[in-house]
């Protein structure tokens, strides 16, 4: 009878830690993606940081465009420290967090209004001018109010999220994140180096779409989880 008992023990525990080895996989994975998606939304939504992008393509080249591209990678460390920082002061506070989430979703939502409606970009002519494409770059995300927000409300609660799941989920959320966002605007400068209707095309127009609607997804996700708190007290 011990036997039996120390046997079904046994496994019963690695059941249990096979269940909690998928969670914790589930989790990398849904960080990953998640990561990807918001990344997209914001290399290819229209914004002072794209425009920027399209203007300094056309008058320097393709390599001044990626110059603007790599602008965020310097720009939003210390908006994600300081978002860390507040958030971590305030994470045991149940009904704050709520309510952030309950932002994040409606910030998404606005974002996902703005990428859905977003038409075929406008290209500039050719104006020569003084090449300083990292230094405007990093000026115009700095004076954009994106990335405050989207970190305080959206990027950071999904990394406490992600850490929930798996310690090394927030650094591949960060990864994909970026790799997506500024992969995506270098390969919008590059093409547009080469051909200006990669702005002006239908597969611009479809891709917005999508990205669009996979962003009003993850808005439900932050309104649902957010408000469930309210709901379930």
């Amino acid at each position: 009878m011990l036997c039996y008992n120390l046997t079904f023990a046994a496994a019963t525990e690695d059941r249990y830690g096979r269940e909690s080895e998928a969670n914790r996989e589930e989790g990398v994975g849904t960080s990953i993606l998640m990561g990807m998606v918001l990344g997209l939304s914001a290399g290819l939504s229209p914004g002072p940081l794209l425009a920027l992008l399209l203007a300094e393509t056309l008058r320097h080249g393709s390599r001044a465009g990626i110059k603007v591209a790599l602008a965020p990678l310097i720009t939003d460390l210390p908006i994600i420290l300081v978002a860390l920082v507040v958030l971590a002061r305030i994470r045991t506070a149940d009904p704050v967090m709520a309510v952030i989430s309950v932002g994040g979703g409606l910030f998404l939502f606005f974002l996902a209004g703005d990428t859905i409606r977003a038409r075929p970009v406008e290209v500039a002519p050719d104006k020569k001018t003084p090449q300083r494409s990292l230094s405007k770059g990093i000026l115009a995300n700095l004076l954009n109010p994106h990335p405050y927000l989207f970190w305080l409300t959206v990027g950071v609660p999904a990394m406490h999220k992600a850490h929930v799941a798996h310690p090394a989920a927030p650094a591949l959320f960060l990864a994909s994140f970026y790799l997506c966002l500024v992969g995506s605007k270098a390969l919008l400068a590059i093409g547009l180096g080469r051909s200006r209707s990669v702005f002006t095309g239908g597969v611009y127009r479809l891709s917005m779409l999508v990205l669009g609607l996979l962003l009003g997804l993850l808005a439900l996700v932050f309104l649902v989880d957010g408000l469930g708190y309210f709901l379930n007290r």
